[in-house]
């Protein structure tokens, strides 16, 4: 008789010591993910100022691919996770290897639509010349050489279903440090390398993703014993990919409104001029190194979240989800002291001139007022797709970013001038922090209070 993996470490380790030990490594690759957007685009910024805006433009196109992969992966770790809780071993191994299938057919579509429409994404968002040129050259790079991206992010997604966190960290930030070492060496043709300009930017983010992405590879195959990635005889499962896309698809599209919203913005800042754009892609970069520590939290929620699910353990879930809150509440508030007291030199890493400075300056210390709300929606967010419930995170989503962020922004910016649209940020945020309150406690009185008292058999 074969003899069953043991209890994993999501059901029986300390709730608090668990969550650090499987965010601790996810926010750190975070972080240094975040690091690489960043100097990625200090180093483009000193291109010209065109160029760090075409980087912004592009940056809603390159969000949808982010948002497909994360979205699938979320979808892909909350069914691994839930089926591992429950011992069925061969739903979790079909969950893998239908997820790395799904990972190549998101390759295969965005490398075909990038290839093709790159330039016209460009025209839709500004006339000036060498914007358009700089960013088409970019997202075309970025987005036919996306296979890196998916596969990576695929990858990093079972090896935290299985708890492997530590993994996910090395496999990140080694695609994150070789696309810091290539920036400057392509962009401006340091030693050997050719002088390749914007394009440089573009291909040491690819091929950093792409080394990622076969450290991910061999860390599933030697060092995660929990799934199995056999192919051989492999068929696509209709089952399983519903089950993925359950919880996928409204993770996709959740983030994919993000990428609305930031072509929504631009179109509403480019109104006013190019640099107002030039801010807004400055900010999201510094943002990512608030919010991605969070999204790292994240990471480690959702699969102990689900696992507990699985395995019929209510307190354990209700307590990671508390101190989630806790810890996500903690970093927000850091953000907003950075932004408020030191954004003069945080926009000058950009090479920010007067004109950016004075723009700039007052809208990261408006924005920055609605990190604090936006950490109970995030951390609500992954609870609700742990439980396989992404839709009410979808509704809280398509609220804020699309029926509020962008009427609000484009009304105040109408009728009172650039330096208020920055306020629909916390508006927005004040209205989704009601709404999340009221959909977390739906969930655990419908789905985890129930876990509580089990019906009878």
């Amino acid at each position: 008789m074969t003899q069953q993996p043991q209890e994993n470490k999501m059901g029986v380790m300390p709730v608090n010591r668990l969550l650090l030990t499987m965010s601790l490594p996810m926010m750190i690759s975070m972080l240094v993910q975040a690091l690489y957007n960043v100097v990625d685009s200090v180093f483009v910024s000193y291109i010209s100022e065109d160029a760090l805006a075409a980087v912004g433009l592009a940056f809603p196109a390159q969000n949808l691919m982010i948002s497909v992969a994360v979205g699938t992966g979320v979808g892909i770790n909350a069914l691994l996770s839930k089926s591992l809780g429950e011992k069925n071993f061969e739903t979790a191994n079909q969950a893998a290897v239908n997820g790395v299938f799904l990972a190549f057919c998101s390759w295969a579509i965005f490398a075909v639509l990038g290839g093709l429409f790159s330039r016209t994404f460009m025209t839709l968002q500004t006339q000036v010349d060498s914007i358009i040129s700089y960013g088409t050259t970019y997202l075309s790079i970025v987005s036919v050489v996306c296979v890196g991206m998916m596969f990576q992010i695929c990858f990093e997604r079972l090896l935290q279903s299985t708890g492997k966190t530590i993994f996910t960290m090395i496999s990140q930030a080694t695609g994150a440090v070789i696309n810091l070492v290539l920036d400057p060496l392509l962009i401006f043709g340091l030693g050997p390398f050719p002088e390749m300009g914007i394009a440089g930017a573009a291909w040491a983010t690819v091929l950093g993703q792409i080394v990622g992405a076969l450290l991910g590879l061999y860390c599933n195959l030697r060092l995660n014993p929990e799934i199995i990635l056999n192919f051989r005889g492999f068929r696509p499962s209709g089952a399983i990919i519903r089950k993925i896309y359950a919880v996928g698809v409204p993770s996709i599209i959740m983030s994919s409104i993000g990428s609305v919203m930031t072509f929504g913005m631009n179109k509403i800042l480019g109104a006013f001029n190019s640099t107002a754009v030039a801010v807004f892609s400055a900010y999201f970069k510094l943002e990512s190194f608030i919010f991605m520590p969070v999204f790292g939290l994240n990471n480690g929620i959702v699969p102990i979240i689900a696992y507990n699910y699985g395995a019929r353990k209510p307190d354990r879930m209700v307590r990671t989800a508390k101190l989630g809150v806790l810890y996500a509440l903690g970093i927000m508030l850091a953000g907003v002291a950075l932004f408020w007291i030191v954004p003069r030199q945080l926009l000058g890493i950009f090479n920010a001139s007067d004109y950016m400075l004075e723009i700039g300056i007052p809208a990261l210390r408006l924005i920055s007022l609605s990190f604090p709300f936006a950490a109970f929606g995030i951390v609500t967010s992954s609870v609700c797709q742990a439980l396989g419930h992404g839709v009410l995170s979808l509704i809280v989503s398509v609220l804020r970013q699309l029926v509020l962020i962008l009427p609000s922004a484009w009304l105040l910016g109408h009728f009172v001038g650039l330096a208020a649209t920055w306020l629909a940020f916390p508006f927005a945020e004040i209205f989704s922090f009601s709404l999340s309150c009221f959909f977390m406690f739906y969930m655990y009185r419908t789905v985890i209070q129930p876990l509580e008292h089990p019906a009878a058999e």
